[in-house]
């Protein structure tokens, strides 16, 4: 039974009888799909389609009830199918902070993203979600020469590349490592935020893990798909450091301390995604996501730049630059 099918046959289940509407809602990096679902009154609800041999819903429905615990604005599992993949879940809307956000209203958009931030945080205890330990770190690091370097670029990094990037990579964790430790939602940026009536509603948790501080602070302000100036990410990155103080949450006492482990923090995430985008385009056929890894390059030359113990890694990104990806997309 094709997937579609088994959603309408689902549905019927659930709803006998009853007029409904099903029309594609969204879709991500991963095989799930999204549907939302149109009743006569005009009640819309949304189908998640997570195809059991890829993905598995169990941290999907172990993460929502954990967000809705922390006071967090998650969609509500109204039912569920676990070993075929589906899920009913409350609708938050269309409107993503990725599309909604502008010079006029990213203050007060982020002002309650922080907020849920902190919320979500604040809730923290070990055991409940995995470890984000170095193992895991590492092997999303081996993900920016494995795809994007070796995959991407065309050409393995040479022994001494490989042993400069392996030195950036110790230097990285020591610091991460030695952050404190809290919910991490691991993808918390304006593509998976929703603007609604309790702002924001938040998507796509299912990868939470218990982690650094200062993650979803950089996930949020240096995101995938959009881009602002120091300035502004200064005065939000601020914003959340007085808030976490004030809310007992265990962020290092000087700002500029916190700020260079959200930055190096950061790091870690971008070359990471340096290799998921290729990655996903490789072995999954999904191109789009290519075109945004100027943006990461970017990020990584800011910041390897900015402090002593990283030139090398900024040396080593100019010898890659020189490089012409074989997808004809260019730094």
């Amino acid at each position: 039974m094709q997937r579609l099918e088994l959603v309408h046959h689902w549905l019927a289940g659930l709803f006998p009888g009853q007029a409904l509407a099903i029309t594609p809602a969204s879709a991500d990096a991963s095989f799930r799909r999204y549907f939302r679902i149109t009743f006569d009154d005009g009640l819309t609800r949304i189908i998640m389609d997570a195809p059991p041999e890829h993905e598995d819903c169990r941290p999907f429905v172990h993460v929502a009830g954990l967000l809705h615990a922390a006071g967090v604005h998650a969609p509500e599992i109204l039912a569920h199918d676990l070993q075929r993949g589906l899920l009913l879940l409350t609708d938050l809307g269309d409107t993503t902070y990725l599309n909604a956000l502008d010079d006029g209203n990213a203050n007060s958009l982020f002002r309650d993203a922080l907020d849920a931030l902190i919320k979500w945080q604040l809730a923290s205890r070990p055991g409940a979600l995995p470890s984000y330990d170095e193992a895991l770190l590492r092997r999303e690091l081996n993900l920016f020469p494995d795809w994007y370097v070796a995959r991407h670029l065309g050409s393995p990094l040479s022994a001494p590349q490989r042993e400069t990037l392996e030195r950036m990579h110790t230097l990285l964790l020591g610091n991460i490592l030695a952050q404190p430790q809290v919910f991490v939602h691991r993808d918390y940026m304006p593509r998976n935020l929703m603007v609604c009536a309790d702002n924001p509603g938040v998507l796509d948790f299912q990868d939470a893990v218990h982690g650094p501080i200062s993650y979803d602070v950089a996930s949020l302000f240096r995101d995938a798909f959009l881009s602002w100036e120091e300035e502004r990410v200064l005065d939000w990155t601020v914003r959340y450091w007085e808030k976490a103080r004030h809310a007992g949450l265990p962020v290092a006492a000087d700002f500029g301390a916190f700020y260079r482990d959200m930055e190096w923090m950061g790091l870690q995430r971008h070359l990471k995604v340096l290799g998921i985008f290729a990655r996903i385009n490789y072995r999954d056929g999904k191109p789009k996501y290519l075109a945004d890894t100027p943006r990461f390059v970017n990020y990584v030359h800011q910041v390897a730049s900015r402090y002593a113990p990283l030139t090398p890694l900024a040396h080593l990104f100019d010898e890659l630059e020189k490089r012409t990806p074989h997808t004809g997309y260019t730094f």
